[in-house]
C-alpha cells in the first residue's frame, strides 16, 4: 500500500501543489510554519475524512477562498486508485473514489490506511481520557466499518439525549421520550464498547514484545480497556442516574467517558510513570498500531511522522527508524542533519518554503 502522488489546491497555505512520492522514505524539510505538517494533514484527511488536529473543514481551506481540493493516487497490490476530496466552507465535503462519488465516510476507509505520529502523541499517556478515546476512534474507524456505524449512531443519539435533558427544565412533559433515546443509547453503546474491548485486547497483545524491546527487556506493558460502565449494567445505570442527568443536563455515564490504562510492571504510568516511561509507551503504541494494521488488512499502512525525531533521544530514534525501513514513510523535519543523512536510507527529499515544495534529489 503506497501513495504515488498528492495534489492540493487552496489547502491551508498552498495555492497549488503536485508531489510524486517514493514508495520508501520521503523527507520534507524546512523551517517551522512553512507548510510541512499541512501536507501530512492533507494526506490524513484524504484517507480518513478527518484532520489529525481536529480542525474543521472550513479551517483547512486557504484564506479568503471558499473551497479546497485534495487528490491522492494510491497503489494497493499493484492496483491504482484515486481519491478526490472537495472541501467547502459552508457545505458537507464531497468525496469521490476513481471519479465515482461516495456518500458515506465508511466507503472510504480501508482504501489507504495511514498511521500519523506527531510530537503531541508522545503525551497521549499523560493527557486526559478524551485523547485516548480519540486515538481508539481514529484507528478503529479505519479498520472496522461496523464500528464507524455504531460510533456515529451512538454520538447522534447522545447529542439528542443531551439536548432533551436541557429542554426538560422548560418542558417537563417531554420526560417520557427519554426512554426512546435511552434504548438506542444502550444498544449502540454496547456495540461501541464491544469493538473497543476487542481492539485494545489485540493492541495489548501486539505491544508487549515491542515495548519489551524498547525498554531493553526491563519493562512489560499492558493496555487495559476501562469502560465507564459495564455493558450489562449500562441500561440500569442510565435509569439510576436519570434524575442526576436531568439536574446536570448531560448524560453522566456511557462509552463517551471511556478510558484506557497503560500498566508497566503492575504500575499505572498515566499517574505514576516517569516522562521517559510515558514516551516509550507512546512510541510502543504507535509501532504496535502499525503491526495491528498489517495483521488486520494484510498490508503495511502509510506512516506519517511529523517532526517526531527531534523529540526522541538517540535510542528511541534508532528503534523507530529500524521499525519503518520497509514501510512508505513521509517524514517532516527542520533540517537535514547528520542523523537524518546517515542513519537510514532516504529515497526522496523535498524542501518546503512558504507553501512551495522543491524536489531536491
Amino acid at each position: 500500500m503506497i501513495i504515488t502522488s498528492i495534489e492540493l489546491q487552496d489547502y491551508r497555505n498552498y495555492h497549488e501543489l503536485h508531489m510524486d512520492l517514493n514508495p520508501g522514505t520521503n523527507i520534507l524539510y524546512g523551517d517551522n510554519a512553512q507548510g510541512k505538517t499541512n501536507i501530512l494533514e492533507a494526506i490524513y484527511v484524504c484517507c480518513t475524512t478527518k484532520s489529525h488536529r481536529g480542525a474543521k473543514d472550513k479551517e483547512l481551506i486557504r484564506f479568503q477562498k471558499d473551497e479546497s481540493h485534495i487528490k491522492i493516487c494510491v497503489e494497493k497490490d499493484g492496483v491504482p486508485c484515486r481519491i478526490d476530496m472537495h472541501l467547502k466552507k459552508n457545505k458537507t465535503k464531497g468525496i469521490a473514489v476513481n471519479g465515482i462519488p461516495i456518500h458515506r465516510a465508511s466507503e472510504l476507509f480501508g482504501i489507504a490506511n495511514v498511521v500519523f505520529f506527531s510530537p503531541e502523541d508522545l503525551n497521549i499517556i499523560k493527557n486526559g481520557p478524551s485523547e485516548r478515546r480519540r486515538f481508539i476512534d481514529l484507528e478503529l474507524c479505519q479498520l472496522n466499518k461496523l464500528y464507524v456505524h455504531s460510533l456515529v449512531c451512538y454520538n447522534k443519539t447522545l447529542i439528542q439525549r443531551n439536548k432533551l435533558l436541557k429542554e426538560l427544565s422548560f418542558h417537563p412533559e417531554y420526560g417520557p421520550t427519554l426512554e426512546v433515546w435511552d434504548e438506542q443509547l444502550v444498544s449502540y453503546g454496547k456495540q461501541v464498547m464491544e469493538y473497543r474491548k476487542e481492539f485494545t485486547d489485540q493492541l495489548s497483545e501486539m505491544i508487549r514484545d515491542i515495548h519489551l524491546r524498547l525498554s531493553g527487556e526491563r519493562e512489560q506493558l499492558n493496555i487495559c480497556y476501562e469502560p465507564n460502565v459495564n455493558p450489562e449494567d449500562f441500561e440500569n445505570l442510565l435509569k439510576k442516574n436519570r434524575e442526576q442527568d436531568i439536574k446536570q443536563k448531560t448524560t453522566l455515564c456511557g462509552p463517551h467517558r471511556d478510558d484506557i490504562s497503560f500498566i508497566v510492571n503492575g504500575v499505572d504510568i498515566r499517574r505514576f510513570g516517569s516522562q521517559g516511561q510515558q514516551r516509550t509507551a507512546a512510541l510502543s503504541l504507535k509501532l504496535s498500531e502499525i503491526e495491528l494494521v498489517k495483521k488486520m488488512v494484510r498490508d503495511y499502512p502509510i506512516l506519517l511522522l511529523d517532526d517526531v525525531l527531534s523529540e526522541l533521544d538517540s535510542s528511541r530514534q534508532n528503534q523507530l527508524l529500524s521499525s519503518i525501513n520497509h514501510i512508505q514513510t513521509v517524514i517532516t523535519c527542520t533540517g537535514l542533519d547528520d542523523f537524518v543523512n546517515h542513519r537510514f536510507p532516504i529515497d526522496k527529499i523535498f524542501q518546503v518554503t512558504d507553501g512551495t515544495v522543491a524536489n531536491k534529489n
